[in-house]
């Protein structure tokens, strides 16, 4: 297994051989970054296609739990990200799992879209689970505790980080859902939908489980109210398209502190990529540990 960063080199090469290995025709020149961040995402105009490859082997799981729902979607007919069934999915290649997906010839959602998230949502949740799905509510913590342990951080910041994951948990033991449980997305913030011709289509199922419907609004919520980046009347959209307003429930503010833990150690991950992203990590935390007022940036 690779040692290397997770780095465009590293992430370019690795989709070049999932290519090879799956019967795609793609050099170099072919290949264009989408999105590096938890996962690194490739377009490949020349098959159609985008390749999608994880971390390490560790997230496997994960990513077969991905091409599984992806499937199921289509099967209920939920607007939704599809894997090439032609090739056998996922694909290990030097220590990474890759998928790769049809390519979806529109665009990212635009922010004044977002109530088509909260339908996608509402769409979603009034689906029945399928029995592969586990429970979420044991994970809504996630990655957090390895991302920071393994980060390049100064080791008060980490002792702070952990403390606060600690204290979350319980927090979250002891929350009272009044939402019933359905399946939910995991990670469902407006860069997951894509619109072609006019349609929004849900993607990236890697996190989706069957649990608590508050974890999927919470995080459109926390966007709303700690990073400020939608309006009044945006933010209204989405609570109008979904049918339900997360945050005058007496859980939220605990929702809404995980998802800023969730938020601050995914960008925690690329703090040593550039001086934009440490100071924004350092934003984040002033947040999080002084409750510090600030506009977080998007990334």
């Amino acid at each position: 297994m690779t040692t290397a960063p997770f780095s465009h080199e590293l992430t370019r090469r690795i989709a070049l051989l999932a290519c090879e290995k799956a019967g795609l025709r793609a050099a170099d020149r072919d290949l264009a970054l989408i999105r590096l961040g938890e996962n690194a995402l490739f377009k490949v105009a020349a098959e159609g296609v985008v390749v999608r490859v994880a971390r390490t082997l560790d997230y496997w799981p994960d990513v077969a739990r991905e091409v599984a729902v992806s499937r199921w979607l289509h099967s209920a007919g939920l607007p939704a990200a599809e894997i090439v069934e032609a090739i056998d999915q996922p694909l290990a290649v030097d220590g990474h799992p890759v998928t790769i997906w049809r390519y979806i010839a529109g665009g990212p959602a635009s922010y004044d879209r977002i109530g088509d998230l909260g339908a996608l949502l509402r769409g979603l949740h009034r689906l029945t689970a399928p029995d592969e799905l586990t429970r979420h509510d044991d994970d809504v913590l996630g990655r957090v505790q390895s991302r920071v342990e393994l980060a390049p951080i100064s080791e008060p910041d980490r002792v702070f980080l952990l403390r606060r994951l600690a204290e979350l948990r319980d927090e979250v033991a002891d929350l009272d859902y009044v939402l019933p449980p359905a399946v939910i997305h995991g990670d469902a913030h407006i860069k997951n939908v894509m619109v072609a011709d006019g349609r929004a289509i849900l993607i990236d199922f890697e996190r989706a489980a069957y649990g608590q419907p508050e974890w999927d609004l919470g995080m459109t919520a926390t966007e709303y109210s700690t990073a400020g980046w939608w309006r009044s009347d945006q933010y209204q959209a989405f609570v109008d398209g979904y049918g339900f307003d997360v945050t005058r429930w007496p859980g939220f503010p605990t929702v809404r502190s995980v998802h800023e833990l969730k938020m601050t150690t995914w960008i925690m991950q690329r703090v040593r990529d550039s001086t934009d992203i440490a100071e924004e990590f350092a934003s984040r935390m002033r947040t999080i540990r002084d409750r510090a007022p600030s506009t977080w940036n998007p990334w």
